[in-house]
């Protein structure tokens, strides 16, 4: 799993950053209030989730955790791939987010292109219980955790894109539980039938 890059920005294209890692450039797709933050020649550092297809490979780049482990938990939600999570964070803050599937808002997701009614109440009747409540401080220094479930998790066989689901489910909802407790929520979250249920488009 690559959870994070750093590095001086090369160009930026459309809705993706060039970022020169150890010499190698590093396309990586972001949100436009990251898009913002950036600009050629400065130094940048973005959490990120990797999206593995047959024929590609794309990576996803965010400000902090928080919203990245938001754009792998809305992934979980029947019918919501990558592009169409990146669109609900382009449109919602993470604090927006969180409010809007906490207090049952469907409005507010109806705002985003391509969700719809139908989506927009997947995603709180899927979300709800997982978000509600959460302590929303930033967890960006505290990754320790998240490299020893995704070691763990990786010789278990999982994949990286279940890895991110698991570690993202483990962030919203066992954050300030101890390091076995965490690996116990990352493993239930990966044996239930929609952690099962393969990549969506």
């Amino acid at each position: 799993m690559i959870a994070s890059i750093r590095g001086e920005v090369l160009a930026i294209v459309d809705n993706a950053v060039i970022i020169d890692v150890g010499g190698v450039g590093i396309s990586t797709l972001v949100v436009e209030r990251t898009l913002q933050t950036l600009s050629i020649g400065s130094k940048a550092t973005l959490h990120t989730s990797l999206m593995v297809r047959e024929d590609s490979l794309t990576l996803f780049g965010f400000e902090d955790t928080q919203e990245r482990d938001l754009f792998v938990l809305l992934q979980t939600v029947t019918g919501i791939g990558p592009r169409v999570a990146q669109s609900i964070l382009n449109t919602l803050t993470v604090s927006d987010l969180r409010n809007a599937i906490g207090n049952e808002s469907a409005a507010a997701l109806e705002k985003v292109s391509g969700l719809g009614k139908k989506g927009a109440a997947r995603i709180i009747l899927e979300l709800k219980d997982k978000v509600s409540g959460v302590n929303q401080r930033s967890v960006t220094g505290d990754t320790a955790w998240q490299s020893s479930i995704s070691a763990a998790l990786s010789g278990l066989g999982f994949t990286g894109r279940e890895i991110d689901q698991a570690i993202a489910s483990v962030s919203v909802t066992a954050l300030d539980q101890p390091l076995e407790e965490k690996l116990r929520v990352a493993l239930l979250n990966l044996q239930s039938p929609q952690s099962r249920g393969g990549a969506r488009g």
